[in-house]
């Protein structure tokens, strides 16, 4: 017979993460968002900026997130970010600052600088070939593509 098994500390954070992925949705995962991204904030300013209907919502959500482990509040009603969990929504965004960015603009401000820089190399520093004018048609359709992809998710984007 097999001795029971255990639960490990990784099991216990797996467990935690799938509940709150399953929990942060719609609103939820608007006020979460929010609260990633400017690090502390109160009931009153979530209510303003989300523009949700009343501060009971803005307040209902934000004890939703407390009691998931995702936020802690303070003596002073503040509420700030104890955990920050990568949920299926926010796996294509990365965030910089304040500012939550889809990661399709890295690859098309990527692809825009090669497709610049070999433009200007190849039909300016040489003798323009077939191929050389392919390359730089499919590099022009890669970066339209990335922007196309990128604005489509901004657009689209968690909150």
């Amino acid at each position: 017979m097999a001795p029971p098994e255990t639960p490990t500390p990784g099991d216990d954070e797996s467990k935690k993460k799938s509940i709150a992925e399953s929990q942060l949705k719609g609103n939820t995962l608007r006020v979460y968002i929010y609260v990633v991204t400017h690090k502390q904030c109160g009931v009153r300013e979530i209510q303003r900026a989300l523009r949700l209907s009343s501060s009971s919502l803005a307040q209902y959500h934000l004890s939703k997130l407390v009691d998931l482990g995702l936020l802690k509040s303070s003596e002073t009603g503040e509420y700030f970010l104890t955990d920050e969990v990568r949920v299926d929504v926010l796996r294509d965004f990365l965030k910089l600052g304040a500012v939550v960015v889809p990661r399709f603009v890295f690859y098309a401000v990527f692809f825009t600088i090669l497709t610049t820089f070999l433009g200007v190399i190849v039909f300016r520093y040489s003798h323009v070939a077939t191929i050389d004018i392919f390359f730089e048609a499919l590099l022009i359709f890669a970066s339209a593509l990335f922007w196309y992809e990128a604005l489509r998710a901004w657009i689209r984007g968690p909150v």
